[in-house]
């Protein structure tokens, strides 16, 4: 069934067929002939020629680098959510944790859909400036100041690591090694920037890379074992669940030798035994504040940033006093 004969069962032109399928103004009675001949022939309008022809396409793009970290798909479901009860799809890119890949998929969606969300991207700020020469459509999350004039919502995950810090100090430990994310991720910075200002308290970290996924800490917990720290606190709770995996493997008692924590609070971080200490972000208040502020670019409008609330300091069975009651740091 083609437009051609929709327009000629109903009397029209082929460009009054587009018109009212498409919802666009046309004149009550000849709306009203076109709907009654495409539903009597079956007719089904291309989707993607209306949009071409629309420059709008109900599409919203999201790359996230690791689609397969709790983190980001609770993020992501709440986006979801909002898009569907505005009458948007989504269309949902992983980047597996490579900036470049992250830029070409970004660069390769903006055509395709009427606003962008960047979660945690890792990319370059001249990468990111490029984006935003082409299309002013987009949010960035989770990502610090780049001089880049985009819309930015952040957690605050500075201040979700100095609340781990004041825990492992009340608990007496002064002696910890960090196990770092992915370097290019803004929250990796942002951690190890507090675990560097808790030194003003007593508290001493040395940082070990550490990565991202359950494989990593399970590969780097025995290195962070052998420092004598008294406790680990890892970038994210996929990464301590593999440290305390691999210690439990290994003979070695948590909290009890030493205390790990990680960061998010992922479902799967209560289910663990001993059950992991953590920070909790906001994530709903996260994806609602995304999807307000991806409404207002594609509005061509500039919000002011939201004020989200601060990240929950979660106390479970993983921490507990340092041994001997800790060493001078």
């Amino acid at each position: 069934m083609t437009i051609d004969q929709v327009a000629a069962a109903a009397g029209v032109s082929n460009a009054t067929v587009s018109r009212a399928m498409a919802g666009r103004p046309v004149r009550a009675d000849l709306a009203e002939r076109v709907l009654a001949a495409a539903a009597e022939l079956g007719y089904q309008p291309n989707r993607a020629a209306q949009a071409i022809a629309s420059g709008t396409y109900q599409m919203i793009g999201v790359v996230v680098p690791d689609v397969q970290n709790p983190y980001f798909s609770g993020v992501l479901k709440r986006i979801t959510r909002s898009a569907g009860g505005s009458g948007y799809r989504v269309l949902v890119a992983d980047a597996n944790d490579d900036p470049g890949e992250e830029f070409a998929l970004a660069r390769s969606l903006l055509p395709q859909v009427d606003g962008l969300v960047l979660v945690s991207p890792r990319m370059p700020d001249t990468d990111l400036r490029r984006l935003a020469e082409e299309s002013g459509r987009m949010v960035l999350v989770n990502r610090g100041p780049s001089g880049v004039a985009l819309p930015t919502i952040t957690v605050d995950a500075f201040a979700a690591t100095m609340k781990v810090c004041g825990l492992l100090v009340g608990l007496g430990h002064r002696d910890v090694v960090y196990l770092g994310g992915p370097p290019a991720a803004w929250q990796e910075q942002q951690r190890w920037r507090a675990l560097q200002h808790a030194e003003a308290f007593g508290l001493g970290a040395r940082r070990l890379a550490g990565g991202s996924t359950v494989e990593d800490g399970y590969r780097v917990a025995e290195e962070a074992l052998a420092t004598g720290a008294s406790a680990i606190v890892a970038f994210n709770d996929l990464l301590a669940i593999g440290v305390v995996h691999r210690l439990l493997e290994l003979g070695v008692d948590v909290p009890g030798r030493v205390s790990v924590t990680g960061a998010d609070d992922i479902p799967f971080a209560a289910c663990l035994r001993p059950s992991l200490t953590t920070t909790r972000s906001p994530r709903d208040e996260l994806g609602d504040a995304t999807w307000d502020a991806l409404v207002a670019a594609m509005a061509g409008e500039s919000p002011e940033p939201p004020a989200l609330p601060e990240p929950e300091l979660v106390v479970r069975d993983s921490t507990g006093p340092a041994p001997g009651g800790g060493r001078a740091g």
